[in-house]
């Protein structure tokens, strides 16, 4: 007779027992992670030779890095365990990978000059987001200062897929896209190192879809482009972006350094 007991006993205790609901930062991890996983498949895609794959896995972990800052704001679910973790996942996918990519393609020609150049994607990624960490615990701003990781990142798989089939068009030059490819990659780790200002997706509710009605346009425009037009049209999207953020610095400098209006980075 006592085993009925207690088995009526613990069923009890089990209707009482509540399951816990899974904690809102569960879902934008996931993406943080997915973001992690693909730049980790990108090097071993470039690894076993597959470059095209291994760029096109880091132009997937940029998505994967935009969800997550999406649906962190959307769960109200921002924390400093999920900004930990997405500054550790873009160093790999951002920084890593995209070193990786383009010692694999053009940089292990150059020896120990290749693998400095190689170097400067995670160097001046990590000092990139260690700044970025450090600000945003001050205040969030509503544009980035200096050109961000994932934008690096995808301008160099970018330009190797736009490239890497259209190699006659480096014909001319002494060492041929090697050429090209140096100044681009010292350029855009410039960038990412220093105070540029340049667009951020603005939150998605009304008051910032009213505030930024244009720069929401211009995110749909990026995205039929890339859509329609894929390599060549991530190449325009990411140039045009790193242009117009250029732009906007000489900008600022002329009116800080030549005029005695306001402060122009207070308008943005």
């Amino acid at each position: 007779m006592k085993y009925p007991i207690q088995k009526t006993r613990f069923r009890r205790k089990l209707k009482k027992t509540k399951l816990k609901p899974i904690p809102k930062m569960v879902v934008p991890s996931f993406f943080t992670l997915m973001n992690l996983f693909c730049g980790f498949l990108s090097m071993i895609m470039v690894y076993e030779g597959n470059l095209g794959m291994g760029a096109w896995l880091i132009v997937l972990a940029g998505m994967f890095d935009v969800m997550d800052g999406f649906m962190a704001r959307l769960t109200n679910s921002t924390s400093e365990f999920g900004m930990e973790l997405d500054s550790l996942s873009d160093i790999v996918s951002f920084g890593v990978a995209p070193g990786f990519l383009i010692y694999a393609f053009a940089f292990h020609e150059l020896a120990i000059v290749g693998i400095l150049l190689s170097a400067l994607a995670p160097i001046c990624g990590s000092i990139r987001l260690a700044r970025y960490n450090i600000e945003s615990k001050l205040g969030e701003l509503e544009y980035f200062r200096g050109l961000p990781s994932p934008a690096f990142a995808i301008m160099l798989a970018a330009f190797y897929l736009t490239s890497v089939n259209r190699m006659e068009w480096f014909d001319g030059l002494n060492q041929g896209v090697i050429s090209v490819l140096i100044p681009v990659v010292i350029l855009l780790a410039f960038l990412m190192v220093s105070t540029i200002p340049f667009d951020k997706i603005p939150k998605f509710d009304r008051e910032s879809i009213k505030l930024y009605k244009n720069r929401l346009i211009l995110l749909f425009i990026y995205f039929l482009t890339i859509v329609l037009l894929q390599d060549i049209g991530l190449m325009i999207v990411f140039s045009f972006f790193i242009i117009k953020g250029l732009a906007l610095g000489l900008y600022i400098f002329w009116k800080q350094a030549f005029t005695d209006e306001p402060d122009p980075m207070e308008e943005i």
